[in-house]
């Protein structure tokens, strides 16, 4: 004998299937239907309008951005490093694979002096120019570690404020612990978050850096040279490095560029030095 199924249940699980499947849900609710290609645009204004409105919120007129390697850090981590690297060595002294990892080491060592600049500039920068009013020329780092975390870290041994703009990648990073709670944003698209990067800034620092410090600066020289962002510092830290790096008059030589834009840059080798240079800007709000 067939079994019998009231209407009515078969009605209620019926209705717990409408309720539950994704199609009723608020589409701002449905992450799934939010992460869709088609989406894409949608996604990619929520990157812009979030972080404006807490910037806002928060009454952040600008910002002084700070780039650098995120291998670069202090110096008594990378000595710690070293010697533990040594110690494999030891055991291991015919290891090219261990020797090419020290002298890379051994390399950053030597710029680790970049770590304790980055933090002296940026509390310089922060104590100037916060207020309980409001907060200008807020430092702004990409929130992870290295350089990023000295410039955030120095803002936060001041008691000031400074920001994170932080990047999902595949090998994912975390924010460091410095950055204000709050003020760390979480990015998909690098293209959206070189603009945050870009929109309140007052000044830009570039310490020593890989391949993101560099797509950085072209970016914003490239900004400035165009003519697409108004006129601000940007400060080269650590001459001895940009010079081996980069052959500006090479380019200016070629007629790739034109002489007047070697001006669109400065250097500078301390802390007091490229905060002088910024001040002098008289751009600062």
């Amino acid at each position: 004998m067939k079994k019998y199924i009231s209407p009515k249940i078969n009605n209620l699980k019926n209705l717990n299937l409408i309720i539950n499947s994704d199609s009723y849900k608020l589409a701002n609710e449905d992450i799934g239907f939010l992460s869709r290609d088609e989406m894409r645009g949608v996604r990619m204004l929520l990157e812009i309008t979030k972080p404006d409105l807490i910037l806002e919120a928060n009454k952040i007129l600008s910002t002084i951005i700070i780039f650098g390697g995120a291998s670069i850090t202090e110096e008594s981590s990378t000595k710690k490093r070293v010697k533990n690297i040594k110690e494999l060595i030891k055991k291991n002294p015919t290891s090219i694979l261990l020797k090419r990892n020290l002298s890379r080491l051994e390399n950053l060592l030597s710029m680790s002096h970049y770590y304790q600049s980055a933090m002296d500039f940026s509390k310089l920068a922060s104590i100037s120019n916060q207020n309980k009013n409001y907060d200008s020329d807020v430092i702004v780092t990409g929130g992870g570690p290295g350089i990023m975390e000295a410039a955030n870290r120095g803002a936060f041994e001041a008691n000031c404020k400074s920001i994170g703009l932080n990047i999902s990648l595949p090998n994912e990073q975390i924010p460091n612990a410095f950055i204000t709670p709050g003020l760390c944003f979480k990015f998909n698209y690098f293209a959206l978050r070189k603009i945050h990067f870009v929109m309140r800034s007052i000044a830009a620092v570039f310490f020593p850096g890989g391949f993101g410090t560099l797509d950085e600066l072209f970016e914003l020289l490239t900004l400035r040279q165009t003519g697409m962002k108004t006129k601000i510092p940007i400060i080269l830290f650590g001459k001895e490095y940009w010079d081996k790096i980069i052959n500006f008059e090479y380019l200016a030589d070629h007629g790739l560029i034109e002489d007047e834009h070697l001006n669109l840059f400065e250097y500078a080798d301390s802390a007091s030095e490229a905060w002088e240079i910024i001040k002098s800007s008289k751009i600062s709000v």
